[in-house]
């Protein structure tokens, strides 16, 4: 799934990638002089053919600048679990825990399940942030060891789904329909990031509550995301276009009408603002 408001486009790749940071860049070409796949040229200003690029980063780290930056690290499960594990008073004391999020959790189904465990084994709540865009296998996979699944619905039409995430709805809806009916002891929180003018109307509203009246097991509550534009940088250093550059960022008082219209409609569970 690739969502045209997405906060984190350097998760949506599963390798670490380059960006470039121009308003750093003194224009030295040291970096295109350092690669060994002759992927990045210099033409008033640095860029890179992905195609070529072999990962190897010799780029950032010869920038005196800090111009290029690496987006993206492989970690074990043992050093996430070391760094996380710092906090576990704190999530003793607040009630909280650990999320995965992304990117898809889901898409790294068997070195998530392994995190999952030995977080567990730690005592720490566990939840993750999925758009459940992946096969019923893979979330069957972590449920034993989520305590929370925060479920993000994009659109409720198929069409307008594929319009702006690249992919139809029908296998996240019957992922969320299977989970609210398994018996994994997992609360559900269903999240909607409300775009302007894309899955605000109230046509989808009334689609989501009447989604959420079917979900009678797991179904905790209703949450929506106000939109916002904070990975916009991110985009222009990646060398990608932006699809939303023209809309504007959510006014509070919309959200609140938006919130107070999907009460309406009665989903059967409270609805909350992010």
């Amino acid at each position: 799934m690739q969502c045209a408001w997405c906060s984190t486009p350097e998760s949506q790749r599963s390798e670490p990638e380059i960006g470039f940071d121009l308003s750093k860049c003194v224009r030295c070409g040291e970096c295109v002089h350092t690669c060994p796949s002759g992927a990045l040229t210099f033409d008033k200003t640095p860029s890179v053919r992905r195609d070529l690029c072999d990962g190897c980063f010799a780029c950032a780290d010869t920038c005196r600048k800090r111009a290029i930056k690496k987006y993206g690290k492989t970690l074990n499960v043992k050093e996430i679990v070391r760094e996380v594990s710092k906090d576990e008073v704190f999530y003793f004391h607040s009630g909280g825990g650990v999320t995965l999020s992304g990117g898809e959790p889901c898409a790294q189904t068997d070195f998530a399940a392994e995190l999952l465990c030995e977080l567990k084994k730690h005592g720490i709540h566990t939840s993750a942030e999925t758009a459940l865009c992946v096969p019923w296998e893979n979330v069957e996979t972590l449920l034993p060891y989520i305590d929370c699944v925060l479920a993000d619905i994009k659109h409720m039409n198929s069409e307008q789904h594929k319009r702006w995430t690249g992919i139809d709805n029908s296998l996240v809806l019957n992922n969320i329909r299977r989970l609210d009916s398994s018996d994994f002891p997992v609360s559900l929180i269903v999240r909607i990031p409300l775009i302007p003018g894309v899955n605000d109307t109230d046509e989808n509203l009334k689609a989501v509550a009447a989604l959420a009246r079917e979900l009678t097991k797991k179904l905790q509550a209703i949450e929506l995301l106000p939109y916002h534009r904070l990975g916009l940088n991110t985009y222009k250093m990646l060398g990608r276009p932006y699809q939303l550059e023209s809309t504007a960022v959510s006014l509070r008082e919309h959200i609140d009408e938006r919130a107070n219209f999907l009460r309406s409609c009665d989903p059967g569970v409270p609805v909350y603002l992010h």
